[in-house]
Formats: structure tokens, sequence, C-alpha cells
């Protein structure tokens, strides 16, 4: 249960982030306002509360794996949202990316 809790967590920290920095993106690059941009100031905003909800306690290991889920889930956000179409490189490099999201937080430990 504690796998799938942080697998779900990862999601929602990823959608928050992403979905965050689209909105500023869109707000700025895409001059769609201020209010674009504070709304994803406020997504910003809740990533950073949802990834302090990990059942891991060590800061720098969540982070270290959540930059995995950031780099697949970015790709299917452009694939979603943008009509972007990955080519094989960036799959592959998106499947080595959630390997190591798994090796880092998911392998058994001693301690």
């Amino acid at each position: 249960m504690t796998v799938l809790k942080s697998v779900a967590l990862f999601a929602v920290a990823a959608l928050f982030e992403i979905g965050g920095a689209w909105l500023v993106w869109q707000g700025v690059r895409e001059h769609k306002g201020l209010l674009w941009v504070g709304a994803g100031v406020i997504a910003l905003g809740l990533y950073g509360f949802a990834a302090t909800l990990q059942p891991d306690a060590h800061f720098g290991r969540i982070l270290a794996a959540y930059g995995g889920v950031f780099v697949a889930g970015s790709l299917a956000w452009g694939m979603v949202v943008d009509g972007f179409r990955p080519d094989r490189w960036d799959i592959a490099g998106a499947v080595i990316c959630l390997l190591g999201v798994a090796v880092i937080m998911y392998a058994p430990r001693g301690n």
C-alpha cells in the first residue's frame, strides 16, 4: 500500500507542477494574462505540499526520484495538452527515468 500511495502522490505532484508551469507559460508566452500566471503559481505551491506527503522521510531521495516522474509526466502532458509527438529517443529517455524512480524509491533497503 505504501508504494501505491507514493505513486499516487508522485502523480498528484506532477499534475500540480507541470500544470502550474504550463499555466505560467500560457499566461506569459501566450499572453493569456495574470489570472493564468496566478493560477500557475498556486498550482506550483500545491506541488510543494504534495511532495512533502511522500512516505519516505528523505528530501533528497524524494526530489531525485520525482525528477524522473517530472520528465515522463512532461512528455505525457505535452502529448495530451499540446499535441506533442515524442520520438523514440524521448520515449526511451522517459523509460530510463522511470526505471530510475523505481530504483531510487522502491528498491529494498536494509535500513
